[in-house]
């Protein structure tokens, strides 16, 4: 009997091991059950199983009987497809290793993004890709090939239109980050080198993107009555996208400061004919009060501005030209709504000024305050929150059916400077505040809004819907604990209620928490 026992012992190891080998291998590697379902297309929910193997949906149906490594149970949650956030800066943080995990996005559901906005970030597209790998990727990136970098490099900062010869070094710069796999141009018109560039520039650019199926994606001219007025500025997007055959995007839409109040309504109904005409022309807005930019850019005029900082500081140091720069200065600060609506966000030069307001710096240096931005961009280049929109129209453009959400949002460090919330808050303010809170619009069209709009708008045919064969980008969120918690002056705050997220079919949020999983990748338009 000791000898019988000692033989079965012996042999215990290899049993266990044939009959692990026997056990059924699981069918997937999760599924997700019991969920509300938000396809992404703007449906009604719907009770419906969801099945992942690898990277991609599998499955939806009943699944019951079938089997996976992880079976989460979804009840009284909504299940969706993972947010694509269509205007972002945040390629510089996710490039380093401190910030590439994206949790900051992660936690509002973000699962893909589309960087390179406004005419700014690099023209070697192949170049950032790989930093943006260097140390793993918590989300999907897409590029866009920035108007303004392009112009710089071929023309530099001068106020001057293009020549024939430099038209077509820009269009080859073009055509290279197309063939590479951008999803587009994007513009900074507002912006220096982009505003010194005719609508004929941008056209004939936009041409070269309209024969791979892009878009073209613009920080418009004005956004109040700066020089062209916002209703004028929209309009020129629509005759680059008429004449080029392009996509166009007036991106993060607003009407900014009291003299434009109201000016939505003009607008959404010129890109409504537009539209009715057969052009592509779509929006996206982020779902705030307040915009975010640079001191310089929001009150120092365009013709100061030429040649950049440098030459603006030299510019200053004249007497005469200050004065006269200080007399379009203070129109400029009129239309962002006077010095207590500016909200320094960051300044390295003196941080202690970050979440104080111009007017409460002038007063602390006893200056004017023309005098104390002045002072100030002397210094360095302070960057602001600026309060500037209302209610009305961020509601008008919100709920047209072409309008995307978007964060127009960074990447940067927890407490570093005090930047704009929606770095942080974004997708869930735009369910909770305007879905749950206000009842402007259904979920649904919310959700769609945030995913397959966004998806087909850009030509991202694997992502933004929760269909079979499509990539595994899925949030499961608790609707009653979704919020955004940062605020204009404690943003540093990250978004509750992501309780799943998935990015290519790899959980980066499990019951709530991070995981330490990097399953992002940079996307490329037709490849």
């Amino acid at each position: 009997m000791r000898k019988f026992k000692i033989f079965i012992i012996s042999i215990l190891p290899a049993l266990m091991l044939l009959a692990s080998a026997c056990a059924p291998v699981p069918e997937y590697d999760a599924i997700i059950k019991n969920g509300r379902v938000f396809d992404g297309g703007g449906n009604p929910w719907v009770y419906t199983d969801i099945a992942i193997k690898g990277d991609e949906i599998a499955k939806m149906g009943d699944l019951e009987d079938a089997s996976a490594y992880r079976t989460i149970d979804a009840s009284g949650y909504y299940v969706a497809p993972g947010f694509i956030d269509p205007h972002s800066h945040t390629s510089g943080g996710l490039s380093s290793e401190e910030l590439s995990h994206a949790q900051p996005l992660l936690a509002q559901g973000v699962t893909s993004l589309i960087t390179n906005p406004c005419g700014g970030g690099p023209v070697d597209l192949q170049d950032q890709k790989e930093r943006l790998m260097e140390h793993g990727l918590g989300v999907n990136v897409g590029q866009l090939v920035p108007h303004g970098s392009i112009r710089r490099e071929v023309i530099g900062g001068e106020d001057r239109e293009a020549t024939p010869e430099e038209i077509e070094e820009m269009q080859a710069l073009v055509r290279e980050a197309m063939d590479y796999g951008a999803y587009g141009l994007s513009t900074g018109l507002f912006y220096t080198p982009g505003i010194y560039a005719p609508t004929s520039e941008i056209t004939e650019l936009s041409k070269v993107v309209a024969e791979y199926g892009g878009v073209h994606q613009s920080h418009i001219r004005d956004e109040s009555n700066y020089t062209i007025g916002v209703v004028s500025a929209v309009e020129e997007i629509i005759e680059i996208t008429e004449a080029s055959g392009v996509t166009g995007i007036v991106t993060h839409i607003k009407a900014l400061g009291p003299p434009v109040w109201g000016a939505s309504e003009e607008i959404t109904q010129k890109i409504g004919e537009a539209r009715e005409k057969g052009l592509e022309i779509f929006t996206d807005q982020y779902p705030y009060d307040a915009s975010a930019t640079s001191l310089i850019a929001a009150i120092i005029p365009t013709w100061a501005r030429e040649g950049g900082t440098g030459e603006l500081r030299e510019r200053l140091e004249d007497p005469e030209l200050r004065e006269e720069i200080a007399a379009d200065t203070k129109e400029n600060l009129a239309r962002r709504g006077g010095a207590d609506r500016l909200q320094f966000r960051r300044f390295s030069a003196d941080p202690s000024i970050e979440g104080a307001t111009l007017e409460n710096v002038a007063q602390e240096r006893n200056l004017d305050p023309i005098e104390a931005a002045f002072e100030l961009i002397m210094e360095g280049s302070p960057s602001v929150v600026s309060f500037n929109m209302n209610e009305e129209d961020i509601a008008r453009f919100m709920t047209q059916r072409w309008n995307m959400t978007s964060s127009d949002g960074g990447l940067v460090e927890m407490g570093e400077g005090v930047p704009h919330p929606r770095n942080y808050g974004t997708f869930p303010r735009r369910i909770r505040k305007y879905v749950f809170e206000e009842e402007l619009q259904g979920i649904e069209e919310a959700i769609r809004s945030m995913t397959s709009l966004t998806a087909k708008t850009f030509g991202i045919f694997d992502r933004g819907m929760l269909r079979p064969g499509l990539k595994a980008d899925i949030v499961v969120f608790d609707p009653d604990n979704l919020r955004d918690r940062a605020t204009y002056t404690e943003p540093h705050q990250l978004s509750e209620g992501m309780v799943y997220v998935f990015v290519n079919g790899t959980m980066a949020i499990d019951e709530g928490e991070f995981t330490d999983d990097l399953a992002g990748r940079v996307l490329r338009k037709g490849k």
